[in-house]
């Protein structure tokens, strides 16, 4: 099949838009199988994301949980990369149309990942900063500074500056709270000596019974009773 963005191959095409971990996987799973595969993505590195809470809250930096895909895929046969947005699916001609051009295939596979769900609730997706990716990490870790920042130039209730607020108690959301408190407790009062962050407030909110709802209770009842430990607020 010829194609003028990828090189020609006497093998079938295998096109996989997504390189989160199933294209990643499943690239891997394909190698050496008889197919020249073509990964494509928006980016051109893999995001870690259950991570992506630790670069939102400083503990880590961008690059330790972004990894180049050619990098990872070096030196595998019959594999291309490309960094294109996915915009139509032919699936008479069996091709695909990316903002960079068209690309044909004879096997597709649609790996793009998710979006944030809001459940409805429209006043928390206009509202909140979401955290799906490594730009919105980086974009609330910038507004949690400046937020502070903000609270040393305010005269009046500057610590309005100093609350959290985390909607979502499953695996992130506890991540992330629990992250926030040690930002609050150990790194924050070293960096800004003249702010009393013992005024600054962590709050957590979950629609459901309890936190990690997809785990036991007995994980639940430990995770509510650490937060609260840590004098976080579980609503």
């Amino acid at each position: 099949m010829q194609d003028l963005l990828i090189p020609s191959s006497p093998k079938k095409r295998v096109v996989i838009v997504g390189g989160g971990f199933g294209g990643i996987n499943l690239v891997k799973k394909l190698h050496r199988k008889g197919f020249q595969i073509v990964l494509i993505d928006k980016n051109n590195y893999h995001t870690f994301q259950p991570l992506l809470y630790q670069v939102a809250t400083g503990g880590l930096e961008a690059d330790s949980i972004a990894y180049p895909l050619r990098k990872i895929f070096q030196g595998y046969a019959d594999f291309v990369f490309r960094m294109a947005n996915l915009e139509s699916v032919n699936l008479t001609e069996k091709s695909i149309c990316t903002n960079i051009g068209t690309i044909s295939y004879d096997y597709l596979v649609i790996a793009a990942g998710s979006i944030n769900n809001f459940f409805g609730m429209d006043n928390l997706a206009a509202n909140a900063m979401p955290m799906k990716s490594l730009t919105e990490a980086l974009d609330l870790r910038s507004l949690i500074l400046q937020n502070v920042e903000s609270s040393l130039t305010t005269l009046e209730n500057n610590d309005k500056y100093l609350n959290f607020v985390v909607a979502g108690g499953g695996p992130t959301g506890v991540e992330t709270a629990g992250a926030l408190s040690e930002l609050k407790k150990h790194v924050l009062p070293n960096d800004y000596p003249e702010l009393n962050f013992k005024n600054a407030r962590i709050i957590l909110i979950e629609s459901g019974s309890r936190l990690l709802a997809g785990m036991s209770e007995s994980a639940s009842s430990k995770a509510q009773l650490a937060l609260e430990k840590w004098e976080l607020k579980c609503f």
